[in-house]
């Protein structure tokens, strides 16, 4: 997809929401757009919006008071994205998150290798070796949704969802895979485990990923899973990166 292709739809959601609809599919120049086309809004609107909140392929953007002329309000959106550069360079940064792949933390790890007809070595294999792609972040504070999982590893979510998966939960669900920030009900296939938050109410960045950013999984033992969990305890631990 060339940016020159994408088009957007746009629609008043409610009486302070307007609502920016892109292609309906999962691709990287459309959220390397999305990206521009957020940040231009935040610096035209600033403190008239409350947010803007991104999808795979939109935009929701939020407005301090009730939206009077909504058709003026969709006009000044589509100049500011004709106006908006995206050739510019997103800044972005590969997060490697450590992974511990046991049965032990995660043992739902044996049925799904089992399922899949492979051993435990080839799905750890096939599900650390891709740069991971975060589009947008919600469902719960800190959840990260991944794109880039290999289609070997894809896997139809539980029939009927677990009540309660722990936090760092790392799990396959459908075509992509993520990392449970906190206990929660969830229909994922829980395959590894990591240490790490993802959300801490308490940092100045309560999460410290961003949309188009990367990620890494790298498998870790048991012993450095325990030993890195200890050091969580009394800190909010940055994980290594890179910028890419």
């Amino acid at each position: 997809m060339k940016k020159s292709e994408i088009e957007f739809q746009y629609k008043r959601y409610n009486e302070n929401a307007i609502l920016i609809q892109g292609p309906s599919k999962i691709d990287e120049i459309l959220l390397e757009t999305l990206l521009f086309y957020k940040k231009s809004i935040e610096k035209f609107y600033d403190k008239l919006i409350i947010e803007v909140i991104l999808s795979y392929n939109s935009l929701l953007i939020y407005y301090a008071s009730t939206i009077e002329d909504v058709y003026g309000e969709i006009l000044t959106l589509k100049s500011l994205f004709s106006d908006g550069s995206s050739n510019q360079m997103l800044k972005k940064r590969l997060w490697r998150i450590p992974v511990c792949y046991s049965v032990s933390l995660a043992p739902e790890l044996s049925s799904f290798s089992a399922n899949k007809s492979m051993d435990i070595d080839e799905v750890i294999s096939l599900h650390t070796a891709p740069l991971y792609t975060i589009y947008f972040i919600g469902f719960l504070p800190g959840f990260l949704y991944l794109g880039g999982m290999n289609k070997k590893l894809v896997t139809p979510r539980k029939s009927t969802p677990s009540l309660k998966l722990e936090k760092g939960a790392v799990a396959i669900g459908g075509n992509q895979t993520g990392v449970y920030p906190c206990d929660s009900p969830g229909g994922w296939h829980v395959i590894g485990k990591t240490p790490l938050s993802f959300f801490d109410v308490n940092s100045k960045n309560c999460c410290f990923v961003s949309p188009g950013d990367k990620i890494q999984f790298i498998s870790i033992s048991e012993n450095d899973y325990n030993d890195l969990g200890l050091r969580v305890k009394t800190d909010f631990i940055i994980p290594e990166f890179e910028i890419l």
